[in-house]
Order: C-alpha cells, then sequence, then structure tokens
C-alpha cells in the first residue's frame, strides 16, 4: 500500500518545481515586453526628432 504522506510530500514538490519554471518563463515574457517597449519608444522618438538630430550631427561635424 502507498503512504499517503509519502505521496503527498511528491505531489508538493512537484508542484512547487512546476511553479518555478513558470516563475522563470514568465519573467522572461516580462522582459521580453519591456525590451519591446524600450525598441518601440526610440523608433518614435528618432522618427519624431530625426530632422533635429541630422541638423545637429552636421552642425557637428561642420565644427569639426
Amino acid at each position: 500500500m502507498l503512504n499517503p504522506f509519502a505521496t503527498l510530500v511528491t505531489l508538493v514538490s512537484f508542484a512547487q518545481d512546476r511553479l518555478k519554471r513558470e516563475e522563470k518563463g514568465a519573467t522572461a515574457v516580462e522582459y521580453g515586453l519591456m525590451v519591446g517597449l524600450i525598441a518601440v519608444v526610440i523608433i518614435g522618438a528618432v522618427t519624431l526628432l530625426g530632422e533635429q538630430l541630422l541638423a545637429l550631427f552636421e552642425e557637428i561635424t561642420a565644427a569639426l
């Protein structure tokens, strides 16, 4: 006959291991979303300020 306590301990251990793995996956997804959002912000900033940045770099190049 199976020991109910041993079965319970095994199930709890399995659940804890599974939850730990899922947290790691969720963290990776969160980091991926943050990187994507940062990329969108950078692209938006360069699009909006592109002409001004170009003029600034040309002015710096001429000064050098």
